[in-house]
């Protein structure tokens, strides 16, 4: 057993939890793929038509994963691991909260807007067969600051009051997008300028209205910021650009495409 009292235990732990949450970020990853085949196929048509060899894997490595998981769980306290309690809004509470993350939006942007400065050179190669020159002309980024990371929304308290816990900690985020600037928390790399150039576009196209009510509503629904689908979607982009870089397609087109079959 770790004790914090000894400097050696304190390293490993510090190591621990940093593979921790590499680990979280690959299971995310992970979550949000099979998300998407959940959306599109039926669990008697995977079963029925999976290629039997890549399904005999998936499932064992999802038991694997699920034993691991649910053996930590038991040793959790109880109170920690609580599951989060059905919340319900109504049609007006759910206005009311589009009307205030869209105003937090905009005033994110004109906060950091400021201190954002473009892409450069190297980050434009990197990005332009994804994206328009247009939108990559646009962009502005922020560099991550030492310890001031964006913080939580002031509203957060109230909706945690309301019943929904598992909100994502903006701290914690590797970055946030401002409509069309993007404020990183970490070092920045060419996966997460990816992801935070994804949900640029999503706003670019949707307009803010609009990516704030399919956003909102997908969140009461779903209760888990990772299952919300325009965050999906970014994920599933950001995973198949970092399993292929060398392969060219165009976010913009897999984003009308997903609006055109109503997706998000």
């Amino acid at each position: 057993m770790f004790s914090w009292e000894n400097p050696d235990d304190r390293v490993a732990i510090a190591q621990m939890n940093s593979e921790l949450q590499h680990a979280q970020l690959e299971l995310l990853s992970a979550h949000c793929a099979t998300h998407q085949l959940r959306l599109r196929f039926s669990a008697d048509d995977v079963a029925r038509f999976g290629q039997r060899d890549i399904l005999r894997k998936s499932l064992q490595a999802a038991a694997a994963l699920s034993e691991y998981y649910t053996s930590i769980q038991q040793k959790v306290p109880a109170a920690e691991s609580a599951s989060e309690p059905q919340t319900r809004l109504s049609e007006k509470q759910i206005h009311e909260a589009v009307a205030r993350v869209s105003a937090y939006l905009r005033e994110q942007k004109e906060l950091y807007f400021p201190s954002a400065k473009p892409l450069n050179n190297q980050q434009k190669a990197l990005m332009w067969p994804f994206f328009t020159a247009v939108l990559l002309d646009r962009v502005r980024i922020v560099d991550p600051r030492g310890l001031q990371r964006v913080p939580n929304p002031p509203f957060f308290a109230e909706a945690r009051a309301l019943g929904f816990v598992n909100l994502p900690e903006f701290p914690h985020l590797h970055s946030l997008t401002f409509l069309d600037v993007v404020v990183f928390n970490e070092k920045i790399t060419a996966r997460s300028l990816f992801h935070g150039l994804v949900h640029a576009v999503q706003f670019d196209v949707l307009g803010l209205e609009r990516y704030t009510d399919l956003f909102v509503r997908s969140f009461v629904n779903t209760k888990l910021h990772f299952s919300v689908p325009l965050e999906a979607h970014a994920f599933s982009l950001e995973s198949k650009f970092a399993g292929q870089p060398a392969s060219r397609f165009s976010v913009e087109e897999q984003v009308r495409l997903w609006i055109r079959q109503g997706r998000y």
